[in-house]
């Protein structure tokens, strides 16, 4: 038999009581009462965060790579048969250098990245990963100061990346801005969105995480088409799972299947009109080949543009593409999943700026870890800390964050084969985020827990 923890216990009984009170009238409603004191301002015009999820632990090493001759040649020796050639990597580097003469390039896949970076609309944050508290190399060997829990697992790391608790959270810090912006949204349900399934970044305490298709909104199929070919059946059926019952979990499985069905119909009305509008710039396929990055892109951009029409203030999206978990095969797979990543990003920046919000929309990356920088012979393992971009026309760009790794093996930061602790945490990253969204510094430990061990709250890339 399966036991569930307290907390979950808990979080499903919160919701149900959020959820019950739901009027006949408006049944996506969600109930803004429970949020009390936590209903941190009233927006009055528009603002979006899209996290773009790296699933499996993107290899930083072959993201951002040294460039100038020295760094070029420390990298090339520490990874062996997977280092990029230094003149292949001519066309993407990026300026400025920092002192001793040490500069980056991107990966060549990332190429539409650097137009992004010379134009100032996308950043670099360096080495961030989840952290308790700043902590040194020496205090990690001894365990001398608070770790996270379960470094370098897949799905905690995720996890604690989303919600800075290991995995069987139910809270993330996109749910927990979701929730201090529920007052400003006309469609509270359509506050945290995710392009990519079931994921606890935008889980909040009243706030949930609508799910969407690439194609937009999912409806129950016998009741969106005709029940074997006749409106009355599927008219008995809508009546038959929405309406009132006396059993209390009954009863809140109709509220929430009515609700589902009048999201459908609110959604694809608002929908209906972006049809086709970003097809050119971000396109199902290039060259005969599946882009889903690029589709989940596409209908973010899709419910930014019927966010008016919806009387949506304050979002938060998720999306996400796998085949990062590069044990093996890395040059082969690593620069294929990159080239998705660059042209989906520069694509959504695009059709941000065609819609006239390019400064109220941030997009940023995320992923399970980075890696080690020293080569298995065919791939890289899991890491710790890794370099993030940071796009959108808010964006302080053509500009590095944080502290980069000193040397590209045996530094300060590395607890060896170019696993780097991290010099900026998750929580920080979050913070910089959070704050461009509208988050009070006296709210700021709703979004991240661990912020106040640190004594730069805000990164300043945006």
């Amino acid at each position: 038999m399966t036991r569930h923890s307290p907390l979950a216990r808990r979080a499903f009984l919160q919701r149900l009581s959020q959820l019950g009170v739901a009027s006949a009238a408006t049944p996506w409603a969600i109930n803004l009462a429970a949020m009390g004191e936590a209903a941190a301002f009233n927006a009055s015009d528009y603002k979006a965060l899209v996290c773009i999820f790296m699933t499996g632990g993107n290899d930083n090493g072959n993201t951002l790579i040294p460039y100038d001759s020295t760094g070029h040649a420390q990298y090339a020796t520490a990874r062996s048969g997977l280092a990029i050639a230094r003149s292949a990597l001519s066309a993407t580097a990026l300026s400025p250098t920092f002192s001793g003469g040490r500069q980056y390039a991107l990966a060549p896949e990332l190429a539409p990245l650097k137009t992004l970076f010379d134009a100032k609309q996308l950043a670099v944050q360096f080495n961030v990963g989840p952290l308790v508290q700043p902590t040194t190399l020496a205090e990690y060997q001894m365990r001398a100061v608070p770790l996270p829990p379960k470094l370098f697992s897949h799905n905690d790391q995720q996890s604690i990346w989303q919600s800075s608790q290991a995995e069987g959270a139910v809270r993330g810090w996109g749910g927990a801005m979701g929730d201090l912006a529920l007052s400003s949204n006309g469609n509270a349900l359509f506050s945290c969105v995710s392009v990519t399934g079931n994921a606890v970044f935008l889980a909040g305490q009243s706030a949930l995480a609508y799910q969407v298709g690439v194609s937009g909104p999912v409806g129950i199929e016998s009741v969106v088409g005709d029940l074997y070919g006749s409106a009355a059946c599927s008219d008995a059926l809508r009546t038959l799972i929405t309406q009132t019952r006396s059993h209390v979990m009954e009863n809140e499985h109709n509220r929430i299947t009515s609700r589902a069905i009048a999201s459908y119909g609110t959604l694809s009305a608002a929908l209906a009109s972006s049809a086709g509008s970003f097809d050119a710039l971000l396109p199902d396929s290039v060259s005969g080949t599946n882009q889903p990055l690029n589709r989940q892109l596409k209908m973010v951009a899709r419910m930014i543009a019927a966010s008016g029409a919806l009387g949506m203030k304050r979002q938060v999206f998720m999306v996400a593409l796998g085949g990062f978990d590069n044990h093996d095969n890395l040059s082969t797979n690593h620069p294929r999943q990159l080239g998705q990543v660059g042209r989906a990003m520069a694509g959504f920046q695009a059709a941000m700026d065609q819609l006239g919000v390019g400064d109220k929309v941030t997009a940023f990356t995320a992923s399970d870890f980075g890696r080690t920088i020293t080569s298995n012979g065919d791939g890289s393992d899991h890491g710790w800390g890794g370099h993030h971009f940071v796009m959108g026309g808010a964006v302080k760009g053509g500009a590095f964050y944080g502290t980069a790794p000193e040397a590209v093996l045996g530094g300060p930061e590395d607890t060896g084969r170019g696993r780097y602790i991290p010099s900026s945490s998750v929580s920080q990253y979050a913070a910089t985020l959070a704050s461009w969204f509208g988050v009070s510094s006296a709210e700021m430990p709703l979004v991240a827990p661990y912020i106040g061990n640190f004594s730069t709250r805000n990164l300043g890339f945006v």
